[in-house]
């Protein structure tokens, strides 16, 4: 699920003639300094608010299957390291001695099955089996502020054979310029499966909107410049590293000593148990859970005025238990206990790789699908109260007629969801209901005083590449 967030004022400012005081050049400028400073807080929503629990078994760690595109979304350094402390995190030990498969699968499913090589279970694979962001080449950083800088890495990919060059550039954040999309603003594409859209993903929009604010903030405070954040490959991988470990459960991960990026260093030195790596000299040793409470104390301390008034205390508190307790408070936690509600085991590890996966399938196509159905129809009953008293008396009539001439519109809103819930529905009353979703939209976009996507054609086309 991908989530844009956009600035009114920016979007206003932009829209003058010329750009305004917000010109094309600049937009770009702040824009990539702002995806680079928001990196740095992505640990925060993986595994916390969205997740994808995924079981590996060993004859799944062939790394050139494991590792999925992480290959080309990290430097060699943090691939080998991210590898070794994997293999060490999964059970692959027989007779003490560390194992990856290494035959036909025939003997890897056989071996699978010998004590100690159950393989792992990984928090978010779908952030490991996706290209969510693809590394810069050394001469064409994607990041470093400059119109034109994406094109130029799409070429390199394309030069590679890594990316189609037709295509829109994977990346974690994605910067919604004026001249694209209408308005300025930011696209998080980091989110994967959320057990709840209120409890989980409302909450998770919120941070995002946070993070985007305070990295505006440092900006105007000096305290956020390109040359605090290099643009080369190596930072670039340093900073995403902590991401994919995250998703991948990794206990810690390494930053170098002499780490030019001085804004991850100001994050490290609030994090506790970091010290020198012993098998890396010239390393830090970080401790991924203190680096993601060192994350949130930078975010509560440094973003106190913006919290206060966007209202986040709260939220902030909610994401402390989420680190805190995992088990019971994170996403990955809770979809993994209804995956396994059924199955007569607590953790998962104690089933078959196989087993656990198509449990998993099972649940999210079944009862997480319909519990999200409910949630947003529930959802929806207050904008059709908010329409039966406030709309026009042309969109009064029309959903009078949609919902079968009913004088109380909310009930019989009501009466509609309940066949729904019995799978009763007529065709009629599914497009009455596609309508209605449409209709309620309109309202909501009215009231947030969105009339349309600006003045002028953007080129908004589809990411994925059609070819005719």
């Amino acid at each position: 699920m991908h989530v844009s967030l956009g600035s009114r004022r920016l979007t206003a400012e932009r829209a003058l003639g010329g750009g305004g005081s917000y010109p094309a050049a600049l937009e770009k400028l702040c824009g990539d300094l702002a995806i680079k400073i928001q990196e740095h807080f992505l640990p925060l929503f993986v595994g916390t608010y969205s997740a994808a629990p995924y079981r590996l078994g060993f004859e799944d760690f062939h790394p050139e299957r494991a590792l999925g595109f992480l290959a080309h979304e990290l430097d060699f350094t943090h691939l080998r390291m991210l590898w070794r402390r994997w293999r060490k995190k999964a059970q692959l030990k027989l007779l003490g001695q560390r194992l990856t498969p290494f035959g036909p699968d025939w003997l890897d499913g056989a071996l699978s099955r010998l004590p100690g090589l159950q393989g792992d279970f990984v928090p978010d694979f779908r952030l490991i089996d996706y290209p969510v962001s693809f590394l810069s080449s050394a001469e064409s950083p994607a990041l470093d502020g400059h119109l034109g800088n994406q094109q130029r890495l799409l070429a390199d990919l394309d030069a590679m054979g890594v990316f189609d060059a037709r295509m829109s550039l994977y990346q974690l954040m994605k910067l919604r310029s004026y001249q694209q999309q209408g308005f300025c603003g930011f696209e998080g594409r980091y989110y994967s499966l959320f057990p709840s859209f209120g409890a989980d993903m409302a909450a998770a929009v919120s941070l995002q909107q946070l993070i985007s604010a305070l990295a505006f903030q440092y900006m105007a405070s000096g305290l956020g410049q390109h040359r605090t954040i290099p643009d080369t490959p190596q930072c670039e991988s340093e900073r995403r590293q902590i991401f994919f470990g995250r998703a991948l459960g990794l206990p810690t991960f390494y930053v170098r000593r002499d780490s030019r990026n001085r804004f991850l260093l100001r994050i490290l030195r609030r994090t506790a148990g970091v010290r020198v790596s012993r098998r890396y000299p010239g390393y830090w040793r970080v401790p991924q859970q203190q680096y993601a409470l060192a994350a949130l104390e930078v975010l509560e301390q440094d973003g106190a005025a913006l919290i206060e008034q966007l209202g986040c205390g709260e939220l902030l508190t909610d994401l402390r238990q989420r680190l805190l307790r995992p088990a019971e408070a994170s996403a990955v936690g809770r979809l993994s206990r209804a995956i396994l509600a059924d199955a007569g085991v607590r953790q998962p590890l104690q089933l078959p790789a196989a087993e656990f996966n198509r449990l998993a399938e099972r649940y999210y196509r079944d009862q997480l699908r319909l519990e999200q159905l409910w949630e947003g129809l529930a959802d929806l009953r207050p904008t059709v109260a908010s329409l039966a008293a406030e709309g026009s008396a042309a969109e009064r009539v029309w959903l009078r007629q949609q919902l079968g001439g009913r004088e109380d519109l909310t009930t019989a809103f009501d009466d509609l969801v309940q066949r729904l819930r019995q799978q009763r529905l007529r065709g009629a009353d599914l497009l009455a209901l596609i309508n209605l979703v449409l209709l309620c939209l309109q309202q909501d976009r009215r009231r947030a005083g969105l009339t349309g996507e600006g003045e002028g054609d953007h080129d908004a086309t589809t990411p994925v590449y059609r070819a005719l």
